[in-house]
């Protein structure tokens, strides 16, 4: 709904004067508050010699919705054994805000600095241009670190930027201050591959394989396979083959143990001297085949399909490279971070191998990964299978032992390693837990979408095991890193830093809120001369937040933007820039039912501030208009009640509860809105706007001449972060920008 702010806000500041002073505390926000911990003399306090290792772990569109460790989870909550000894040994922060999609909540958490800051506003594609990428000018966590003598390493899904229209290509991660990174640049799994490797492409009719291998004849009995042929890459050019027959101990069939060893099943074949020359190779497959990056100290081995070390369950292969790369640091006196950023349980589902699951899960997962039902399974399935090899991570590197019957037991105290553990948005909407909002999920600035669950423990937590009621927002990690290795954050970061100090809730069990309002921000990503990603609709809504054709239809969506299927009857008209023209073309398709088979427009800017007690949403999109024939902007503001307590007394911001809705307002109410729509403004009026400070350090000076010649030295000309008018290229043009702007001051830091 379309409502005007103003009224309310007169009203609302008449109302605050006159009953400011009868107004309970708790209930009205205060002044936003950012504090900073003390350096050295704080974290080294204790007997502790040196500052910690930071194991940072971050799990993929895992909300607080499925956290049983916090109190959530649903009626059957996936099991995450080892992730909940962490959160016992440790603090749980049950009130922790993230951004709504996974690169900006990334880059927040390594940055400190909200979106508005760096426009990294959603989930990086293809298309966007280096100005929403990561930024190499920025004072990332490791370059932080580096100062206090840290190595820093990433392993698995990166996605802050990359490969495409970014100068450093599959080199970003050594630009921003990684000494190794091993992983997958654009994040993302692609696509299941239902052909299992070429083989329907066989002539036998057999296929398609909707979760990427071929099941058992028991769970198929029309495609499936008990036994036959796996072929794997040897990584030089050759190709090995051994006869695999009947399911594994764990239920795994010949082809999914076959697609786990990075191979190809042949069905019902036996091993030939040279493999059928009709395997599909070059084919990705999900959480199975991708090709892999490495950047040791800035040195790139670029990705490549026939590469061993990219065909392997993701998860496993994320585990396995951050454990070889810890334990050689075993007995160093250097202090060392490590960011184990795990691809599950981002779309699309598919089957994990059976060892991952000890609870039995495999034997409940079905051979139809599209099927709605099953892909919940799917998603539980592989939360355990992280949860698993996380616990695995822990154990090989000596931080926990193994338990059991499953998890791990685990020694704060043991080792002097912080853990944080973080989840990088709210849960995507089909795998959302009861009592939470399934239509406000991911991609959206609603609670469901931004409320992640996050855990920090290690021997300078006291008091291991509690509850931490208090906001905190992904940006205050950044501090954390920095303050945990004795660095005066703002001493050392000559720029806007939005995190709030976290340490001090590691130390004090009665320490009080640090902060007290909370933000989060999403929004279109910048493309050249103003594009933005096609218009897919997924379940009723138009939305422009997946980058491509296939990532729209691995969420179970419909692609109207280019290259659309136009063969499908659901999709009226092709090649659409906005999600409005949808409508448009629904309208013009059958305008007697267009009130009935209209869209919902999914909002393309999606921003929330909030305090202890209330919260404040708006949300931008453009509707189409039946008289104009056209699409107008259109805005909504929304106010609500929302608390973290456990069901059934959980408030969340659900449709029917907004305040504003009818436009009455409680005293308190009016005074809590007046005070978060200060906020909000005053936010968004620190965003600077500074053309050619492609170094973003406030000022256009010699300093942006001399980076601008050296990102086209060489002869590039692609997107940069000196592409000053936002077409795609970096030329003259730009540096024209620069020089007519030099001396320009766009911001500063009071000391």
């Amino acid at each position: 709904m379309n409502k005007s702010r103003w009224g309310i806000a007169a009203l609302a500041c008449l109302l605050a004067a006159h009953v400011q002073a009868e107004a309970p505390a708790q209930a009205v926000a205060e002044t936003p508050v950012v504090a900073s911990a003390a350096g050295a003399e704080t974290i080294f306090a204790g007997g502790f010699e040196r500052a910690p290792n930071i194991l940072f772990v971050i799990m993929d569109d895992v909300g607080i919705d499925q956290m049983a460790s916090f109190g959530y989870g649903g009626i059957d909550p996936p099991p995450m054994p080892s992730i909940d000894a962490i959160a016992d040994g440790g603090l749980r922060f049950r009130n922790t805000w993230a951004m709504p999609e996974c690169s900006p909540s990334r880059v927040v958490a390594l940055t400190g600095r909200y979106p508005l800051r760096h426009n990294v506003n959603q989930a990086i594609g293809e298309n966007d241009l280096a100005n929403s990428h990561m930024s190499p000018y920025e004072v990332s966590a490791p370059k932080l670190l580096r100062e206090a003598g840290y190595e820093s390493a990433m392993f698995g899904k990166f996605h802050l930027g990359g490969p495409e229209n970014n100068p450093h290509g599959n080199g970003l991660a050594g630009a921003l201050g990684f000494d190794r990174f091993e992983g997958w640049t654009g994040g993302l799994p692609e696509s299941i591959d239902s052909t299992a490797g070429g083989i329907i492409d066989d002539g036998e009719g057999k296929g398609p394989y909707s979760c990427g291998f071929i099941p058992d004849t028991a769970r198929d009995p029309v495609n499936g396979a008990d036994q036959g042929a796996c072929y794997t890459q040897t990584g030089a050019g050759g190709v090995t083959c051994s006869s695999i027959s009947g399911n594994n101990a764990f239920g795994d069939s010949p082809g999914l143990q076959c697609l786990t060893q990075g191979g190809i099943l042949v069905p019902d074949a036996s091993c030939q001297a040279s493999a059928p020359a009709n395997l599909a190779w070059n084919r990705e497959n999900a959480h199975y085949v991708s090709p892999m990056t490495r950047n040791h100290d800035g040195v790139v081995d670029e990705p490549d399909l026939l590469d061993p070390a990219g065909r392997g369950y993701r998860a496993t292969i994320e585990v396995d490279t951050a454990i070889s790369w810890i334990n050689a640091r075993a007995g160093s006196a250097q202090p060392w971070m490590a960011t184990v950023s795990f691809s599950n349980g981002h779309t699309p589902f598919q089957t994990p191998p059976g060892a991952l699951l000890p609870s039995g899960a495999a034997a409940q997962l079905g051979a139809d990964c599209l099927n709605p039902i099953n892909q919940r399974r799917l998603f539980d399935a592989m939360v355990e299978a992280m949860d698993t090899e996380f616990g695995r991570l822990l154990v090989e590197t000596g931080l926990a032992s193994a338990k059991p019957g499953g998890g791990v037991s685990y020694d704060p105290a043991a080792s002097n390693t912080l853990i944080v553990i973080l989840g990088d948005n709210g849960s995507f909407s089909p795998t959302v837990k009861v009592p939470f909002d399934l239509e406000r999920a991911k991609g959206s600035a609603y609670q469901t979408g931004v409320w992640v669950p996050l855990t920090v423990s290690g021997a300078r937590v006291a008091a291991p095991g509690r509850n931490v009621e208090h906001m905190v927002n992904v940006a205050d990690l950044y501090r954390l890193f920095g303050e945990a290795a004795g660095i005066n954050v703002d001493a050392a970061v000559p720029r806007i830093v939005d995190g709030a100090s976290m340490l001090p809730y590691l130390s004090s069990p009665a320490q009080p809120a640090i902060r007290m309002t909370n933000f989060t921000e999403g929004a279109l990503n910048l493309q050249a001369n103003g594009a933005r990603n096609g218009p897919c609709v997924i379940g009723g809504q138009c939305t422009h937040t997946p980058m491509s054709k296939s990532i729209c239809e691995d969420n179970g969506g419909k692609w109207w933007g280019v290259g659309a299927n136009t063969d499908d009857p659901e999709i009226i008209a092709g090649d659409l820039e906005h999600c409005w023209q949808v409508n448009q073309a629904i309208y013009h398709a059958d305008p007697p039912n267009y009130e009935t088979n209209k869209l919902a427009m999914g909002a393309y800017t999606y921003r929330a501030v909030r305090n202890e007690h209330f919260k404040l949403v708006r949300n931008d999109w453009m509707e189409y208009d039946i008289t104009s024939d056209d699409g107008v902007e259109k805005e909504s503001e929304e106010l609500y009640h929302v608390n973290q307590l456990l069901p059934p007394l959980l408030s969340l911001d659900r449709e029917g509860t907004d305040l504003l809705e009818d436009g009455k307002l409680t005293t308190i109410e009016a005074i809590n809105y007046v005070r978060l729509y200060d906020t909000f403004e005053a936010m968004l009026a620190s965003r600077a706007n500074c053309q050619g400070d492609g170094n973003d350090d406030g000022r256009i000076d010699q300093a942006d001449i001399d980076n601008y010649h050296a990102t086209t030295a060489g002869g590039y000309a692609g997107s940069s972060w000196y592409d000053a008018n936002l077409d795609g290229v970096t030329d003259a043009d730009d540096l024209a920008i620069i020089e007519a702007r030099l001396g320009t001051t766009c911001w500063t830091v009071s000391p």
